[in-house]
C-alpha cells in the first residue's frame, strides 16, 4: 500500500478487532441445535431389569456414526454392541450386551445435527439400585476445544468474506463505476475472495475433527475428509469452492474489461450481463450456508431457504458496499475521488437492503423463536436482542451519514463555480508571467535559483557539488539529472509532494470528512454485528431450546413424581418346566409406599402376548425386620391381568418380593426380586 490509514483511524480499528474477538471468546462454545427430548431408559431412572437396548429422541434428525451412542458401566467399559441406527422418526438406539450386573451405567452420545453442528452429552440410569460410577459424566462436545474455537474463527472469516467480495463488487457495478480502476477498491474485493476462498478450504480441512474427535492431529487425516465429502455439509463447501471460482471470473472482467471498455454502449452491455452474472454466483454462494445450516431444517425449509439467501444477499449488499465505501473515502486518489452521487445511489441501495433484512429478519426470528418470551429466556433471543440494537444502531449513523452526504451534495457546485473563477484568473496570471519570463530572463533564473523548494537544495548548494570546469545555472525543466542517485531522490521527493497534496485535497472539505467519521463508526459497528451474527448461527434456535426444556421438564416431573411416591415395577421372568412354562410376571404396585397400595399382576409369553394361567400369588417379606411373608391373591381382571386394592405396606424397607406363579396342575415356580419400597 502507498498509503497509510492515520493513527486514530488504526487505533479505532484495533479497538473493533479487539472488542470482536472479546466477544467470540466470552461467547464459549456452543454445540447444541438438536436436543435430546427423550430418553428409554430415562435420565435418573432406576430400572428392575437391564433393557436390551437403549434409545434416545432428538428434536431433529441427526447423523450418526459408530460411536455416536456409547453405555458404559461403572468401571467405565463399554457395554454397547453393534452400531446405533434409527428406530423411527428421529429416534436412535444401540444394542446392550446381555446379563448386565446392577449398577450405575453411562449414556454418552455425540452426534451431528441437521444443521451440521456437533451434539454432545451424557446421563446416567441405574439397574437395580444407584451404585458408584467411575465415568465422568460431562457435556463437553469435539467442538469445545482448539478445533472448535477455530471452526468458529474461520465460519466467522467465511462471512466477512462473502460480505466483501459480494458487497464490494455491488457497490462498484451498481453505485460507483469509476471504481473497477481504482486500486484500493480492487484489492478490497479480491481480499474478500481470497478470504471466502482461505476459509472455505480450513472449514473443509477442520470439519472432520470438529464432528469427531475434537483433537488437531486429526485435521489433515485424509479418511476424515472422505467422510466430510459425503455429508451434506461437505457437498455445501465443496460447491461454494466452485463458485468461488466463477466469482473470480467475474471479479477479473469487472476490473478488467469492464474498466478499459471506453464506449458507453458497449459498457452498459457489459454492466447488465456482469449484474445479471453476480446476481446469479452471489446467491448460490449464499445457498451454499442456507441450504446446510438452520435454515435447511425445522418449520416451512422450502421456505425458509429462500428467504434466508435474501437475507445473506441483503447483508452483503449493505455492509460490504458500506465496506468498499469507506476504502474510496479513505484512500480513493484525488484526482478520482468518490462523488456524492455514488454515495447517494450506496444509500439507495442500503435503505432497499436494511427493509429486505427487516422482513426476512421478522420471518427467520418467528421461525426460530416461536414465542415472545424465547426472547429473553433463551441464549439464542438473547443474541437476537443484541443483534436487532446493533442493527437500529447502525440505522441511526446511516442516516447521519445520509445528512454529510446532503452537505457535500450542495458543496459540489459552489466547489466547481470556485475552481472555474480560479482557472480563468490563474490563465491570466499566466499570460502575464510569460511576458514578464520572455523580457526579463535572467531576474527570473536568479529568482527561480534562490527560491528554495520542499525538501530541495537550493541553487547554491546544487552549484558547490558541480565541478568548477562546468558551468553552473538551472537545467531544462523537463531534463533528467545526470547523476542516477540525484533523479531518484528528485522522484522521490516528487511522490512525497503528490501524496501530501492528494491527502491536503481528501481532508480539505469538512463535508467529506464528516462523511469519512460516520461511515467508519458504520463500519465499525458492522464488524460487531458479523460478529455477534456468526455465534447466532451457531447458537441453538430459542424454539429447539424451549422444546427441549420442555421435554426435560417434564422428565423430571415423572422422575420426581415416581420419587416422591415410590410407584415400583418388577419384571420378573420365569419357567415351570412344563409345556408354555416360559414367561415374564410384571408386578405394578402403586404408590410402593408405606401403607394401603395398589397392585397389578402381567403375565406375558417371551415374544410379549398376554396369556392366562391357573393360579399367581404375591408374598412381600422384610427380612430386616422379621416381618412376613406377607400374602396377596390377586384378583384375576383381564387375560393375563390380575389386581389387588389395600395391599399394606406396614414399614418402610428393602423388601423380598416372592411371586408363584402356577402353569398346570403340577407345573409351578416361585421367583423372587428386593425392592425399596416406602
Amino acid at each position: 500500500m502507498t498509503q497509510t490509514i492515520a493513527p486514530r483511524v488504526r487505533t479505532l480499528v484495533l479497538l473493533l478487532l479487539a472488542a470482536v474477538c472479546a466477544l467470540l471468546a466470552g461467547a464459549g462454545p456452543v454445540s447444541a441445535h438438536a436436543a435430546v427430548t427423550g430418553s428409554d431408559p430415562a435420565q435418573g431412572a432406576v430400572v428392575d431389569q437391564a433393557p436390551s437396548r437403549i434409545s434416545l429422541t432428538f428434536s431433529e434428525q441427526v447423523a450418526l456414526s459408530g460411536d455416536s451412542l456409547r453405555v458404559l458401566d461403572p468401571e467405565g467399559k463399554r457395554v454397547d454392541t453393534g452400531e446405533p441406527s434409527g428406530v423411527g422418526g428421529t429416534t436412535y438406539a444401540v444394542r446392550l450386551q446381555s446379563g448386565l450386573s446392577d449398577g450405575t451405567y453411562t449414556v454418552a452420545y455425540q452426534v451431528v445435527s441437521a444443521d451440521s453442528h456437533p451434539v454432545a452429552g451424557a446421563y446416567t440410569f441405574s439397574i437395580g439400585a444407584p451404585s458408584k460410577t467411575s465415568v465422568a459424566v460431562s457435556g463437553q462436545g469435539a467442538d469445545d476445544g482448539v478445533v472448535g474455537w477455530l471452526y468458529g474463527f474461520g465460519r466467522y472469516v467465511s462471512y466477512a468474506g462473502f460480505i466483501v467480495m459480494a458487497g464490494g463488487a455491488a457497490f462498484v457495478l451498481a453505485c460507483w463505476p469509476r471504481g473497477s480502476g481504482v486500486r484500493p477498491v480492487q484489492r478490497f474485493v479480491v481480499s474478500g475472495w481470497l478470504a471466502l476462498t482461505a476459509s472455505t478450504l480450513a472449514l473443509l480441512l477442520l470439519r472432520g475433527s470438529f464432528t469427531g474427535s475434537g483433537k488437531v492431529s486429526d485435521v489433515f487425516d485424509l479418511s476424515l475428509l472422505g467422510q466430510v465429502l459425503q455429508t451434506k455439509t461437505g457437498a455445501a463447501l465443496v460447491s461454494r469452492l466452485l463458485l468461488l471460482a466463477a466469482a473470480a471470473l467475474f471479479i477479473a472482467v469487472l476490473f478488467g474489461a469492464y474498466d478499459k471498455r471506453e464506449d458507453p454502449q458497449e459498457k452498459r452491455d457489459l454492466s447488465f450481463g456482469l449484474a445479471i452474472g453476480g446476481v446469479v454466483v452471489a446467491a448460490g454462494l449464499a445457498a451454499s450456508w442456507a441450504m446446510s445450516e438452520h435454515a435447511s431444517v425445522g418449520l416451512q425449509a422450502g421456505i425458509s431457504m429462500p428467504v434466508d439467501v435474501l437475507h445473506l444477499l441483503a447483508v452483503a449488499a449493505w455492509l460490504g458496499g458500506l465496506g468498499a465505501l469507506l476504502v474510496a473515502l479513505y484512500r480513493a486518489p484525488a484526482d478520482a475521488p468518490v462523488d456524492a452521487s455514488a454515495v447517494r445511489r450506496f444509500s439507495r441501495v442500503a435503505f432497499g437492503s436494511v427493509l429486505v433484512l427487516i422482513l426476512t429478519g421478522t420471518y427467520q426470528s418467528w421461525r426460530q423463536l416461536g414465542s415472545w418470551s424465547a426472547f429473553t429466556d433463551t441464549r439464542y433471543g438473547q443474541l437476537l436482542l443484541a443483534k436487532i440494537a446493533l442493527v437500529v444502531v447502525l440505522v441511526g449513523v446511516a442516516w447521519i451519514s445520509r445528512r454529510w452526504t446532503d452537505r457535500l451534495a450542495e458543496a459540489v457546485p459552489a466547489a466547481a463555480e470556485r475552481t472555474k473563477v480560479r482557472a480563468g484568473a490563474g490563465a491570466s496570471g499566466e499570460t502575464h508571467a510569460r511576458a514578464g519570463a520572455g523580457t526579463h530572463a535572467g531576474a527570473g533564473t536568479r529568482a527561480d535559483a534562490a527560491a528554495p523548494t520542499d525538501g530541495e537544495p537550493t541553487a547554491e548548494e546544487s552549484a558547490a557539488k558541480v565541478p568548477a570546469t562546468e558551468p553552473v545555472g538551472p537545467e531544462p525543466a523537463d531534463a533528467e539529472p545526470a547523476d542516477p542517485e540525484r533523479a531518484a531522490q528528485l522522484a522521490r521527493q516528487r511522490a512525497a509532494r503528490d501524496a501530501a497534496r492528494q491527502k491536503r485535497l481528501r481532508d480539505a472539505d469538512p463535508h467529506r470528512f464528516g462523511l469519512r467519521r460516520s461511515v467508519l463508526a458504520e463500519a465499525g459497528i458492522a464488524v460487531v454485528l458479523l460478529a455477534v451474527t456468526t455465534v447466532l448461527t451457531q447458537t441453538e434456535p430459542g424454539r429447539t431450546e424451549q422444546e427441549a426444556r420442555a421435554a426435560t421438564s417434564s422428565s423430571s416431573s415423572a422422575s420426581a413424581d415416581t420419587g416422591t411416591s415410590g410407584a415400583l415395577t418388577l419384571n420378573m421372568p420365569f419357567d415351570t418346566g412344563g409345556q408354555d412354562g416360559k414367561g415374564v410376571v410384571t408386578i405394578d404396585l402403586d404408590p410402593a409406599r408405606v401403607g394401603a397400595n395398589e397392585m397389578h399382576v402381567y403375565v406375558e409369553r417371551p415374544d410379549g402376548k398376554a396369556f392366562d394361567i391357573p393360579e399367581v400369588k404375591v408374598e412381600f417379606t422384610l427380612k430386616a425386620k422379621d416381618i412376613g411373608p406377607l400374602p396377596v391373591v390377586p384378583d384375576h381382571l383381564a387375560v393375563g391381568h390380575w389386581s389387588a386394592n389395600g395391599v399394606q405396606i406396614p414399614m418402610a424397607g428393602d423388601w423380598q418380593v416372592d411371586v408363584t406363579v402356577r402353569t398346570s396342575e403340577i407345573d409351578e415356580v416361585t421367583v423372587t426380586k428386593n425392592a425399596q419400597i416406602g
